[in-house]
């Protein structure tokens, strides 16, 4: 390939440098918009659960021990028990933002009874309008293991975990716990 010069420029050089300054630079502008559309950004919808949802959920944060008697989960997860221990996980931490807790959301409740039996317990944010009374929350009935024994809205336990978390305390988006 001939090479060109005007006025001491090598025109071949200089159009090299101008092509990699561009690919650089559509390089860079590909990454933030594929940045941009990311899952941890977007708004999703709804979240629907699977076993490896709950997998390794003695791991995440523990929010909250609870130990003996609690009126407010009445004959629910040994609540009337006063040996029982209940410990609460939030997976990612997760908080309420803006008043209620964002689809995805996870937790796991493993309720060590006195009689040295335990019980899982979770719910997720679905969303999607799914299970509306409260707020698209999903009941699940869980292994050790976090593996999903029962899922279900309204209708889990014939409806004793939607009649329960309407008690929750208000602002709390039917959590009891955080």
């Amino acid at each position: 390939m001939k090479e060109y010069a005007i006025k001491g420029i090598n025109l071949k050089f200089y159009y090299m440098k101008k092509i990699t300054m561009f690919l650089f630079g559509m390089t860079i502008l590909g990454v933030s918009i594929l940045q941009s559309c990311s899952k941890d950004d977007a708004a999703v919808s709804e979240s629907i659960a699977t076993d490896a949802t709950f997998s390794g959920f003695t791991s995440w944060q523990l929010a909250k021990t609870f130990t003996g008697f609690n009126a407010d989960l009445a004959g629910a997860h040994a609540g009337s028990d006063s040996f029982s221990t209940r410990k609460v996980y939030f997976k990612n931490g997760q908080s309420i933002v803006n008043g209620a807790y964002p689809i995805g959301t996870v937790i796991v409740k493993h309720v060590l009874k006195k009689d040295n039996t335990s019980e899982y317990v979770g719910m997720v944010k679905r969303g999607n309008n799914f299970n509306a009374a409260v707020a698209n929350w999903e009941w699940f009935l869980l292994n050790a293991n976090g593996t999903i024994v029962e899922r279900g809205g309204a209708t889990l336990k014939n409806g004793a975990c939607n009649s329960c978390h309407l008690k929750a305390p208000s602002g709390k988006d039917f959590v009891f716990s955080k």
